[in-house]
Protein backbone atom coordinates (compact mmCIF):
# COMPACT_ATOMS: atom_id res chain seq x y z
CA UNK A 1 0.00 0.00 0.00
CA UNK A 2 2.75 2.22 0.75
CA UNK A 3 3.84 1.86 -2.66
CA UNK A 4 0.64 2.23 -4.54
CA UNK A 5 0.10 5.62 -2.63
CA UNK A 6 3.71 7.43 -3.52
CA UNK A 7 2.86 6.38 -6.84
CA UNK A 8 -0.36 7.96 -6.78
CA UNK A 9 0.56 11.01 -5.17
CA UNK A 10 3.64 11.28 -6.94
CA UNK A 11 2.22 11.50 -10.52
CA UNK A 12 -0.79 13.55 -9.21
CA UNK A 13 1.71 16.47 -8.12
CA UNK A 14 4.05 15.71 -11.15
CA UNK A 15 0.88 15.93 -13.78
CA UNK A 16 -0.76 19.22 -12.12
CA UNK A 17 2.42 21.04 -12.32
CA UNK A 18 3.74 19.89 -15.24
CA UNK A 19 -0.30 20.23 -16.96
CA UNK A 20 -0.19 23.96 -15.80
CA UNK A 21 3.16 24.60 -17.34
CA UNK A 22 2.07 23.18 -20.50
CA UNK A 23 -1.04 24.74 -20.60
CA UNK A 24 0.60 27.83 -20.69
CA UNK A 25 2.55 27.21 -23.39
CA UNK A 26 -0.19 25.92 -25.39
CA UNK A 27 -1.69 29.55 -24.93
CA UNK A 28 1.51 31.08 -26.33
CA UNK A 29 2.61 28.91 -28.55
CA UNK A 30 -0.46 26.17 -30.36
CA UNK A 31 -3.40 27.85 -29.67
CA UNK A 32 -2.73 31.14 -31.71
CA UNK A 33 -2.02 29.21 -34.40
CA UNK A 34 -5.14 26.99 -34.18
CA UNK A 35 -7.34 30.05 -34.05
CA UNK A 36 -5.50 31.22 -37.59
CA UNK A 37 -6.61 27.90 -38.82
CA UNK A 38 -10.32 28.24 -38.04
CA UNK A 39 -10.10 31.10 -39.75
CA UNK A 40 -9.17 29.40 -42.85
CA UNK A 41 -11.56 26.16 -41.82
CA UNK A 42 -14.87 28.77 -41.28
CA UNK A 43 -14.53 30.59 -44.32
CA UNK A 44 -14.21 26.88 -46.49
CA UNK A 45 -17.16 26.37 -44.97
CA UNK A 46 -19.42 29.67 -44.87
CA UNK A 47 -17.75 31.34 -47.51
CA UNK A 48 -16.71 34.50 -46.10
CA UNK A 49 -14.47 34.12 -43.15
CA UNK A 50 -15.84 35.37 -39.84
CA UNK A 51 -14.99 38.32 -37.24
CA UNK A 52 -11.46 37.66 -35.42
CA UNK A 53 -11.18 37.62 -31.96
CA UNK A 54 -9.30 36.61 -29.32
CA UNK A 55 -10.19 33.45 -27.30
CA UNK A 56 -8.55 30.55 -25.91
CA UNK A 57 -8.59 26.64 -27.25
CA UNK A 58 -8.22 23.17 -26.55
CA UNK A 59 -5.80 20.69 -29.00
CA UNK A 60 -8.87 18.73 -30.01
CA UNK A 61 -12.04 19.45 -32.63
CA UNK A 62 -10.82 23.11 -33.21
CA UNK A 63 -12.28 24.99 -35.44
CA UNK A 64 -15.48 23.34 -35.92
CA UNK A 65 -18.23 25.59 -37.15
CA UNK A 66 -20.61 26.51 -34.48
CA UNK A 67 -24.27 26.26 -35.62
CA UNK A 68 -27.40 24.78 -33.26
CA UNK A 69 -27.18 21.52 -34.63
CA UNK A 70 -23.73 20.84 -33.92
CA UNK A 71 -22.27 18.71 -30.67
CA UNK A 72 -21.91 20.66 -27.63
CA UNK A 73 -18.28 22.55 -27.33
CA UNK A 74 -16.82 24.40 -24.15
CA UNK A 75 -17.43 28.23 -24.82
CA UNK A 76 -14.91 30.05 -26.30
CA UNK A 77 -13.27 32.26 -23.54
CA UNK A 78 -12.48 31.03 -19.30
CA UNK A 79 -14.64 28.17 -20.53
CA UNK A 80 -12.56 27.02 -23.19
CA UNK A 81 -9.27 27.16 -21.45
CA UNK A 82 -10.03 25.94 -18.27
CA UNK A 83 -11.21 22.56 -20.41
CA UNK A 84 -7.69 22.76 -21.73
CA UNK A 85 -5.78 23.24 -18.65
CA UNK A 86 -8.19 20.27 -17.03
CA UNK A 87 -7.52 18.06 -20.05
CA UNK A 88 -3.90 18.91 -19.89
CA UNK A 89 -3.54 17.93 -16.17
CA UNK A 90 -5.24 14.59 -16.43
CA UNK A 91 -3.36 13.38 -19.34
CA UNK A 92 0.15 14.30 -17.67
CA UNK A 93 -1.32 12.54 -14.57
CA UNK A 94 -1.94 9.31 -16.93
CA UNK A 95 1.18 9.57 -18.35
CA UNK A 96 3.14 10.15 -14.67
CA UNK A 97 1.31 7.31 -13.65
CA UNK A 98 3.04 5.39 -15.84
CA UNK A 99 6.65 6.83 -15.37
CA UNK A 100 6.23 6.50 -11.58
CA UNK A 101 4.75 2.62 -11.97
CA UNK A 102 8.38 2.08 -14.12
CA UNK A 103 10.46 3.64 -11.29
CA UNK A 104 8.26 1.57 -8.46
CA UNK A 105 8.91 -1.44 -10.55
CA UNK A 106 13.07 -0.64 -10.98
CA UNK A 107 13.15 -1.33 -7.42
CA UNK A 108 15.88 2.06 -6.77
CA UNK A 109 16.24 5.64 -6.16
CA UNK A 110 15.70 7.42 -9.70
CA UNK A 111 17.95 10.61 -9.97
CA UNK A 112 16.56 13.27 -12.10
CA UNK A 113 18.85 12.71 -15.11
CA UNK A 114 17.55 8.70 -14.88
CA UNK A 115 13.48 10.57 -15.10
CA UNK A 116 14.68 12.95 -18.09
CA UNK A 117 15.93 9.93 -19.71
CA UNK A 118 12.43 7.63 -19.40
CA UNK A 119 10.69 11.02 -20.40
CA UNK A 120 13.01 11.30 -23.60
CA UNK A 121 11.88 7.87 -24.20
CA UNK A 122 8.18 8.78 -23.75
CA UNK A 123 8.04 11.54 -26.31
CA UNK A 124 9.79 8.83 -28.91
CA UNK A 125 7.10 6.67 -28.15
CA UNK A 126 4.53 8.81 -27.95
CA UNK A 127 5.22 11.62 -30.26
CA UNK A 128 8.72 11.04 -32.76
CA UNK A 129 7.60 7.92 -34.00
CA UNK A 130 3.92 8.27 -34.47
CA UNK A 131 4.62 11.75 -35.74
CA UNK A 132 6.53 10.89 -38.99
CA UNK A 133 3.51 9.12 -40.17
CA UNK A 134 1.16 11.45 -38.61
CA UNK A 135 2.35 14.67 -37.99
CA UNK A 136 -0.14 16.85 -35.75
CA UNK A 137 -3.09 17.87 -38.26
CA UNK A 138 -4.63 21.68 -38.15
CA UNK A 139 -8.57 22.18 -38.11
CA UNK A 140 -9.42 22.17 -42.14
CA UNK A 141 -6.39 19.85 -42.94
CA UNK A 142 -7.53 16.74 -44.79
CA UNK A 143 -7.20 13.96 -42.46
CA UNK A 144 -7.20 9.60 -43.03
CA UNK A 145 -10.14 7.80 -41.28
CA UNK A 146 -9.96 8.17 -37.32
CA UNK A 147 -10.25 3.94 -36.89
CA UNK A 148 -7.25 3.67 -39.15
CA UNK A 149 -5.32 6.65 -37.65
CA UNK A 150 -5.96 5.18 -34.38
CA UNK A 151 -4.85 1.63 -34.83
CA UNK A 152 -1.71 2.78 -36.81
CA UNK A 153 -0.76 5.05 -33.86
CA UNK A 154 -1.07 2.30 -31.13
CA UNK A 155 0.99 -0.11 -33.55
CA UNK A 156 3.78 2.79 -33.57
CA UNK A 157 3.26 3.69 -29.88
CA UNK A 158 3.65 0.20 -28.95
CA UNK A 159 6.18 -1.24 -31.43
CA UNK A 160 8.58 1.65 -30.71
CA UNK A 161 8.38 0.91 -26.77
CA UNK A 162 9.38 -2.97 -27.31
CA UNK A 163 12.25 -1.75 -29.47
CA UNK A 164 13.44 0.48 -27.35
CA UNK A 165 13.38 -1.92 -24.27
CA UNK A 166 15.17 -4.46 -26.19
CA UNK A 167 17.61 -1.89 -27.19
CA UNK A 168 18.15 -0.76 -23.35
CA UNK A 169 17.68 -3.84 -21.89
CA UNK A 170 19.27 -6.27 -24.12
CA UNK A 171 22.59 -6.76 -24.88
CA UNK A 172 22.88 -8.98 -27.11
CA UNK A 173 22.84 -9.39 -31.34
CA UNK A 174 19.38 -10.54 -31.34
CA UNK A 175 17.50 -8.30 -29.61
CA UNK A 176 19.47 -5.16 -31.11
CA UNK A 177 18.31 -6.40 -34.20
CA UNK A 178 14.83 -7.07 -32.96
CA UNK A 179 14.30 -4.05 -31.68
CA UNK A 180 15.60 -2.03 -34.77
CA UNK A 181 13.33 -4.18 -36.75
CA UNK A 182 10.18 -3.06 -34.65
CA UNK A 183 10.67 0.21 -34.39
CA UNK A 184 10.80 0.25 -38.20
CA UNK A 185 8.12 -1.89 -39.26
CA UNK A 186 5.00 0.14 -38.76
CA UNK A 187 7.25 2.85 -40.79
CA UNK A 188 7.32 0.18 -43.62
CA UNK A 189 3.85 -0.86 -43.60
CA UNK A 190 2.77 3.15 -43.97
CA UNK A 191 0.29 4.99 -41.72
CA UNK A 192 -3.01 5.64 -43.23
CA UNK A 193 -3.11 8.07 -45.90
CA UNK A 194 -5.60 11.55 -46.14
CA UNK A 195 -7.92 12.03 -48.76
CA UNK A 196 -6.31 14.04 -51.68
CA UNK A 197 -8.51 17.35 -51.07
CA UNK A 198 -7.95 21.20 -50.86
CA UNK A 199 -7.21 23.13 -47.82
CA UNK A 200 -6.71 26.50 -47.58
CA UNK A 201 -4.83 26.33 -44.49
CA UNK A 202 -1.43 27.60 -45.43
CA UNK A 203 1.34 25.08 -46.04
CA UNK A 204 3.83 27.49 -43.73
CA UNK A 205 1.01 27.95 -40.95
CA UNK A 206 0.92 23.72 -40.79
CA UNK A 207 4.62 23.36 -40.86
CA UNK A 208 5.02 25.62 -38.23
CA UNK A 209 2.34 23.91 -36.23
CA UNK A 210 4.14 20.76 -36.50
CA UNK A 211 7.21 21.95 -35.10
CA UNK A 212 5.43 24.41 -31.85
CA UNK A 213 3.41 20.88 -31.36
CA UNK A 214 6.66 18.73 -31.02
CA UNK A 215 8.39 21.11 -29.11
CA UNK A 216 6.02 21.58 -26.93
CA UNK A 217 5.67 17.33 -26.41
CA UNK A 218 9.25 17.69 -25.66
CA UNK A 219 8.62 20.01 -22.96
CA UNK A 220 6.05 18.22 -21.55
CA UNK A 221 7.97 14.67 -21.29
CA UNK A 222 11.24 16.38 -20.23
CA UNK A 223 9.38 17.92 -17.24
CA UNK A 224 7.15 15.04 -16.32
CA UNK A 225 10.32 12.95 -16.23
CA UNK A 226 12.15 15.16 -14.18
CA UNK A 227 9.39 16.19 -11.92
CA UNK A 228 8.61 12.58 -11.26
CA UNK A 229 11.46 11.38 -10.59
CA UNK A 230 11.94 13.86 -7.88
CA UNK A 231 8.65 13.99 -6.48
CA UNK A 232 8.12 10.23 -6.35
CA UNK A 233 11.94 10.30 -4.53
CA UNK A 234 11.12 12.32 -2.00
CA UNK A 235 7.62 10.72 -1.49
CA UNK A 236 8.59 7.12 -1.47
CA UNK A 237 12.04 8.13 0.81
CA UNK A 238 11.31 5.97 3.97
CA UNK A 239 11.09 8.48 7.13
CA UNK A 240 12.97 8.11 10.15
Amino acid sequence: MPVFRSIVFSAALAGLIVGVVISVAQFFGTVPLIQQSEVYERKAVTGTPPATHEHGGTTHDQGKPHSHDSEWEPEEGFQRNAFTVAANILTAIGFALLLTGVYAIRGHAVTWREGLAWGLAGFIVFTAAPGLGLPPELPGMPVADLTARQTWWIATAAATAGGLCLLTFRSTAWAAVLGLALIALPHLVGAPLAPESHSDVPHALSQRFIVVVTLTSLLFWALLGISTSIVYGRISRPQS
